[in-house]
């Protein structure tokens, strides 16, 4: 199951880190490479798709000025796009906790990190910084593989940090299902987001008599003997369907 809130709240704190490392990065690029990045973009038609100017001379002048509206436009917009695709790709973990490969958060936030890089950046093509020659695109891939895996791992703890698992049994599954906020997770294990609230009923079979929920660890279950209710979760614990048989 998940949290999509939660996601989205790990997803903010990391964006940040995420987008202003990046962003970082690339101004450090655009000082140490200056005179390359003069060069690069001196060329008429790479002067265009920087400056967003055509039919303009190209003089000193006009290529500081158009350095500098990298300091100014290209930088901050690079921040503002990465920060909202690293919310969406939050949110989609959060939504898909359980369905990522791996057996931790760690491993899970990791897999997300490398789709999410694939994807948004070699896809979709999102800039991520300045690649105009053979170094800035070594240190530039470099430093996007190494701050994409720091992100997957401080995305994890503070997921981690906004959940709690909670793990959901029957006495009888034959008799009696577990259905929290819809969905059947008898015999399962999910992520909940801390401190919130979820719909719980149980689903008997017709010579089922339903007797009561048992809860451990920081679990609360709003009416315990009624087999439709509320469980709030404060913390990790395990829920348990109590049922007897009618005849």
């Amino acid at each position: 199951m998940g949290s999509f809130f939660a996601g989205v709240k790990a997803g903010t704190l990391s964006g940040i880190l995420y987008a202003g490392g990046l962003s970082a990065f690339a101004v450090a690029v655009l000082v140490a490479f200056k005179a390359d990045v003069l060069a690069y973009i001196a060329q008429p038609q790479e002067f265009a798709i920087a400056c967003g100017v055509t039919g303009s001379a190209i003089n000193g002048t006009a290529l500081e000025l158009c350095y500098s509206s990298q300091f100014s436009l290209f930088v901050p917009f690079m921040a503002f796009a990465i920060f909202f695709v690293v919310l969406f790709w939050a949110a989609l973990f959060g939504i898909w906790y359980e369905r990522l490969p791996g057996q931790n958060a760690v491993t899970k936030a990791e897999v997300l990190a490398a789709v999410m890089v694939l994807v948004s950046f070699l896809v979709v093509g999102l800039p991520y910084g300045y690649a105009f020659n053979y170094e800035t695109t070594l240190v530039t891939d470099a430093f996007l593989i190494a701050w994409s895996a720091l992100f997957g791992y401080v995305m994890a703890r503070l997921y981690g940090r906004y959940t709690r698992p909670v793990t959901v049994e029957s006495q009888d599954p034959g008799l009696l299902r577990v259905i929290v906020d819809g969905k059947d997770y008898t015999g399962k294990t999910r992520t909940f987001a801390l401190t919130s609230s979820h719909k719980l009923r149980a689903e008997l079979t017709e010579d089922a008599s339903f007797r009561e929920w048992e809860v451990s660890g920081g679990l609360a279950v709003e009416d315990p003997r009624s087999f439709e209710t509320v469980v709030e979760v404060n913390g990790s614990g395990s829920l348990k369907g109590i049922v007897t048989r009618k005849y």
